[in-house]
């Protein structure tokens, strides 16, 4: 359930331990219209690269190519014989990762055009496999070629929001270009936390303060202070969740540069900030995430046998861990939201059934803002529309429940209705290990009501 949480949340328990409070101010302008939670937005690196170059920090000179003759035009641009080509890809542990083809490693170093052609020949267009994409591999459709830069010192640096600090927090490290998790596993003491108050906005000395932690020599102290202070800019100019540098460097040529970048994005903040969100490149997402985001729903597929619909992150999961405890395994997440129209409740079955696996379907709504009824017309549209043949157990309780239970009980279609939770859970886990017998051996079943 890990990727229900904020994108940031793992990462920054390892990082930060378990910090003290610090008083800062969390209001916030509040948005026009209600917004659900989302994932957060991610970019690749050679866009976040883009707005930190805007921002006037300093970064190595690249271009990004889509073909391997463009990646050959860009090298000449460049002008260099000593670059580096990196896959486009948006999934940690690239340059250990594995292209279909067998080229290894996705980020390459090249010593001429010709070379970053042939590099980028055996990248564009083929999946990258990593420890993050699994099996499934992620495509790699441009590459991003820069001057290779020679660092003299490697430094870690990011900013992140923290629940505990009630807003931003720097973090940095002498130890760069490394897995920072480790790091901090292995010497928490080598992780340097500096907290900021989002109303007053970062200070000089802060940033003077944690680059000097940091080790940075004291020539470069307030060059490196600049770039954070820039940094910390952007990340609250574009609503950043999450921005990792990771190499921060000192370069032979006694520059402070940021040699790469990811940064994330507060989904919640698309409606005022367009320009980020026009760069989402849905190949790099499971088609039915695309899906969900047009529909306004949140759900984030699973590896089991059992759909889940509900209302409410915390009852999603709720319905995820009964489902578990009665020994079936939920097929995904699904929260619909508290005002979910039967248009969006049928898109929501629609995700649900792409994936194959699932044998049965758990609705659980709890209707406080939501109207069972209008969940009801849902289920029976979504039923109907798409002739779904496996069993569906429905549990309604709240606003306009009797109505819900007559409309379901009114309609000809085979949808087992249950008060109780607990029994619903066992209900759908029985009908979905019916169901996956049956397939297994190859015969078909009839559900009739009453069961």
């Amino acid at each position: 359930l890990s990727e229900v949480l904020e994108l940031n949340e793992c990462f920054l328990q390892v990082l930060m331990g378990s910090p003290g409070l610090f008083g800062g101010h969390v209001s916030q302008p509040q948005p026009p219209q209600l917004q659900q939670q989302q994932r957060n937005l991610s970019l690749h690196e050679y866009m976040s690269i883009g707005l930190l170059k805007e921002a006037g920090i300093s970064v190595p000179e690249g271009m990004v190519a889509s073909s391997s003759e463009e990646a050959y035009a860009v090298a000449k641009q460049i002008g260099s014989k000593d670059l580096v080509v990196k896959a486009q890809v948006l999934a940690g542990g690239r340059g250990k990762g594995t292209f279909e083809g067998g080229l290894k490693g996705g980020v390459r170093i090249v010593y001429s055009p010709e070379e970053a052609r042939d590099i980028s020949s055996q990248m564009i267009g083929r999946k990258l496999y990593t420890k993050q994409t699994g099996e499934a591999g992620r495509i790699c459709n441009q590459v991003f070629i820069c001057e290779r830069r020679y660092p003299r010192r490697e430094y870690y640096f990011a900013i992140t929001m923290e629940r505990s600090y009630q807003g931003p927090v720097l973090i940095g490290s002498s130890q760069g270009g490394v897995n920072i998790e480790d790091v901090a596993a292995e010497n928490p003491d080598a992780i340097v936390k500096e907290p900021i108050d989002i109303a007053e906005g970062i200070k000089m000395e802060q940033a003077v303060k944690v680059a000097k932690e940091m080790g940075f020599p004291s020539a470069l102290v307030n060059e490196a202070a600049e770039n954070m202070v820039k940094l910390y800019n952007l990340f609250i100019k574009y609503d950043a969740s999450m921005l990792e540098i990771n190499p921060m460097v000192e370069d032979s040529s006694g520059v402070v540069m940021c040699m790469d970048a990811k940064i994330n994005f507060d989904s919640n903040a698309e409606y005022r900030q367009k320009k980020v969100f026009e760069m989402q490149d849905w190949t790099q997402e499971d088609p039915r995430d695309r899906q969900a985001a047009k529909a306004d729903l949140n759900y984030i597929g699973l590896d089991g046998t059992i759909g889940c619909l509900v209302n409410g992150a915390g009852l999603a999961m709720a319905t995820m861990d009964i489902i578990k405890l009665h020994g079936g395994t939920p097929a995904n997440f699904l929260d619909v939201g508290g005002g979910a129209t039967a248009h969006q409740v049928t898109e929501a079955f629609k995700l649900i059934t792409s994936d194959r696996k699932v044998q049965a379907i758990l609705v659980n709504i709890f209707g406080g803002i939501m109207r069972c009824d209008v969940i009801a017309q849902g289920i029976i549209m979504a039923v109907r529309d798409l002739d779904l043949k496996i069993p569906i157990v429905v549990r309604l309780q709240g606003t306009r429940v009797d109505d819900a239970k007559a409309l379901i009980a009114a309609s000809p279609l085979k949808i087992l209705a249950c008060d109780d939770l607990d029994e619903a859970a066992k209900m759908v886990v029985k009908l979905s290990e019916i169901v996956s017998l049956a397939k297994e051996a190859q015969v078909d079943i009839t559900f009739q009501l009453p069961i």
